[in-house]
């Protein structure tokens, strides 16, 4: 018999990032709202028709987002902060201002806090939950438009909402009243909800609870059984609609006696990253209850391994009646790109070991019919000996000694001697890397790439872009410099595309958060350098100042992990490999003049396993020998920095500590300098940068709200040790706005001195 097939959400940009266009063209007021609403409803309908076409039984709905999905269950709530709704807004305009802040007639308001979901590199916004807020069912319900959207294209779908538990356990709280405060409010919201939907037709309804892979204590576990004990009686009591409880990212260990006994209709289970899923499932699994298997990677872009999956397949079957099981994705396939079919200069024996979103969808098919011939091929795919290891990496890794991971003489006599060589002033003022990408710039690279304009006008132009660059951040007061980066187009890929080892897409971009696409490399086989990548550049900048500029590096751990990663060898090694390319670089740097080199590590916090327990064991014991590997060869009076962003970054503050960076500077801003009590509690060694200014909205920061941060990072941080700056890299900022900041940051240090 033919298996049913699922999936738990599709990407959402638009196969051509038609929604990132259109969203960036209504901020700029370049369209209204009609004509970004008609852009969304094409990109519904695309997923939705491509689903039904390879024959998937539940199709998703409410996957879609004009940002993220957190921020629409908190408008589904109702639980939006009331300065947002002081605004007197649009209900459009008052969601982009909660996700981007807003800066015009109507008010001056800071976005909420943006944090990494879970383990990957997609982010979400954090709601905010006040003792006045009100948690009532939204009219503008997304919910059910979607739903009766889809319908009306003769599509029937499970419209997929954020669970009450995840919810209300990534929310914050901003008075006495904590989750379970809200979480009655919240079950009455999600049965009238399931209610609309039942009288529009739905057949099913699926809650998200994505939370539940993480370690959950004894209190969690009663909220949560509270949450649905109550939830699932109010809808059987109203309706006949059928409930799925949705879990990704990991297995549920912790909760899964309480889930298997609440009654759901169908469980959804990953089979991928859940360790102990599979071993779940054997101790006993619900009767008439549907299994939702995901087996087909929702993160990496490989091909399926058929084989591998049916062992599994056949183990479930043990303790699951074949007409119960349901083959998924293992989590939504937001994280994949569109289709390798969009990928027209790769080689046809490369592109065969990808499957892009659009391509899982077709190997879901294959394994709901049991497709013979599908099964073949994949197994002579998987004989195939892909890549060879290549001798000097080889040689490299396996010559590394414990030397190689650290930096002598200890970081207290270093301070010493790079406070007396740099001789900055107080509070050290500084940017995180790039300057604004305009029109000319993006223009340049390409014209480059296409091959019309010479080698020497792209080289040209970049210098001339340096060069003012310098110029304003002297003109501004700014400390130490950077070059502004105008040769890149991404942090990761830019390097990726100098090294050995590395594979490019064309269009394989997936969204990284809002209207944030980004174009993931694929790590294919054993990388090294190929030759110096950012030295030119530096070197040039060095000479138009006499002030210090620093080189601009990504960490190794960043660039795996905003990489699409190989399945055949460990992560700790590809790290390594990685590592010991951009040691390379950050020699050569030395050796041409630069006095403090920055090396990137944004993603550090990414791929932190989920559960405490696994931290060290399965990541930070390679993960941070990693960066050290980068530096420790460097001189005492050369300066170290890092920069890291958009993560809780409190419970592993000592582990970052570790890493023996001279300074390090932390998204901040949006998180309200939680980071500082972390700081001071750890005794943290390390000169610090804590964000001024969210970068990632519009409005201009003042000299006083710049300078009360200051002075609550004071409350903290040795003045000796705080460094000024802003969240993130300028790339995506206007010059305007972003010169008038850094004018005001640079005018808030210097009343502190």
């Amino acid at each position: 018999m033919a298996l049913k097939t699922s999936v738990i959400g599709f990407p959402r940009i638009g196969k051509n990032r038609e929604l990132k266009f259109a969203g960036e063209k209504f901020f700029k007021g370049e369209i209204k709202s009609e004509e970004l609403e008609k852009t969304a409803a094409e990109i519904r309908a695309y997923g939705w028709k491509k689903q039904a076409e390879a024959g998937i039984s539940f199709i998703p709905s409410n996957d879609f987002s004009f940002y993220d999905n957190m921020l629409d269950t908190a408008f589904l709530f109702g639980a939006i902060p009331s300065r947002y709704k002081a605004l007197s807004l649009s209900p459009l305009e008052t969601y982009f201002a909660v996700s981007h802040g807003y800066q015009g007639k109507a008010g001056d308001v800071k976005a909420l806090p943006m944090k990494k979901w879970f383990n990957t590199n997609y982010h979400y916004i954090v709601p905010e939950l006040s003792d006045d807020t009100k948690i009532e069912l939204s009219v503008q319900n997304k919910p059910l438009s979607e739903y009766k959207e889809a319908k009306s294209l003769g599509i029937q779908t499970v419209p997929s909402v954020i669970g009450a538990y995840t919810f209300l356990t990534l929310a914050t709280y901003t008075g006495t009243k904590k989750a379970e405060d809200f979480s009655e409010d919240a079950v009455n919201v999600l049965a009238a909800l399931s209610k609309s939907l039942y009288d529009a037709g739905a057949e099913w309804i699926s809650f998200a609870e994505a939370a539940l892979v993480l370690d959950v204590s004894d209190s969690q576990k009663s909220l949560f059984t509270s949450i649905y004990k109550k939830l699932l009686a109010k809808i059987h009591e109203q309706t006949k609609i059928k409930v799925v409880l949705q879990t990704y990212f990991g297995d549920v260990r912790d909760v899964y006696k309480e889930i298997c006994s609440l009654g759901f209709d169908a469980i959804g289970l990953d089979f991928v990253e859940g360790k102990k899923t599979l071993e779940l499932v054997q101790s006993g699994f619900p009767k008439n209850t549907l299994i939702l298997a995901g087996l087909v990677n929702g993160k990496n872009i490989w091909r399926t391994n058929y084989e591998n999956k049916i062992k599994i397949l056949e183990e479930i079957k043990k303790h699951v009646p074949e007409e119960n099981i349901v083959i998924s994705s293992s989590c939504s396939l937001l994280h994949v790109p569109y289709t390798t079919q969009s990928e027209e200069k790769l080689n046809c024996d490369i592109k065969k070991h990808f499957a892009f979103a659009e391509e899982k969808l077709a190997e879901l098919h294959d394994f709901a019919t049991g497709d013979t011939k599908a099964f073949a091929e994949n197994k002579k795919l998987f004989a195939i000996e892909r890549v060879f290891k290549t001798p000097g990496v080889q040689k490299a890794l396996s010559e590394l000694k414990e030397q190689d991971f650290v930096r002598k003489p200890d970081f207290e006599e270093r301070e010493k001697i790079q406070h007396e060589t740099f001789r900055l002033p107080l509070f050290p003022t500084t940017t995180i890397g790039s300057f604004p990408q305009t029109k000319e710039v993006r223009a340049n690279r390409a014209a480059y790439k296409k091959g019309t304009i010479t080698k020497e006008q792209y080289v040209a132009f970049n210098h001339k872009k340096i060069a003012e660059c310098i110029a304003l951040q002297e003109k501004l007061g700014l400390d130490v410099l950077v070059h502004g980066e105008f040769e890149r187009n991404d942090m990761v890929e830019y390097f990726g595309s100098q090294l050995y080892g590395y594979i490019f897409t064309q269009n394989a971009w997936v969204q990284s958060y809002g209207t944030r696409c980004v174009k993931p490399p694929i790590i294919w086989g054993d990388v090294s350098r190929r030759e110096p990548m950012t030295v030119e550049w530096s070197v040039f900048a060095q000479k138009q100042t006499k002030k210090i500029v620093k080189g601009m590096l990504t960490g190794p751990v960043t660039i795996l992990n905003w990489s699409f990663p190989r399945e055949d060898i460990s992560l700790k090694e590809q790290a390594q490999q990685i590592a010991l390319a951009i040691r390379e670089e950050v020699l050569d740097l030395e050796k041409n003049g630069i006095k403090i080199i920055q090396i990137d590590e944004a993603a550090l916090r990414e791929k932190l396993p989920l559960r405490r327990s696994d931290w060290h064991t399965e990541y930070l014991d390679w993960a941070i020998p990693a960066f050290r590997l980068v530096h420790a060869k460097v001189k005492p009076e050369t300066q170290i920095h890092t920069h890291m962003c958009y993560s809780e970054f409190n419970d592993i503050i000592r582990d970052i500590d570790a890493m023996d960076a001279d300074v390090i500077t932390f998204e901040a801003s949006r998180g309200d300098l939680k980071i500082l009590d972390a700081l001071k509690e750890a005794n943290f060694r390390t000169e610090v940068g804590p964000g001024v200014y969210d970068i990632h909205s519009a409005r201009v920061p003042s000299v006083e709200e710049i300078r009360t941060a200051l002075e609550k990072m004071l409350e903290k941080v040795q003045k000796e040790k705080l460094w000024v700056n802003p969240d993130c890299g300028l790339k995506t900022r206007g010059d305007e706005e972003t010169e008038k900041s850094l004018a005001n940051l640079v005018e808030a240090a210097k009343q502190l001195r």
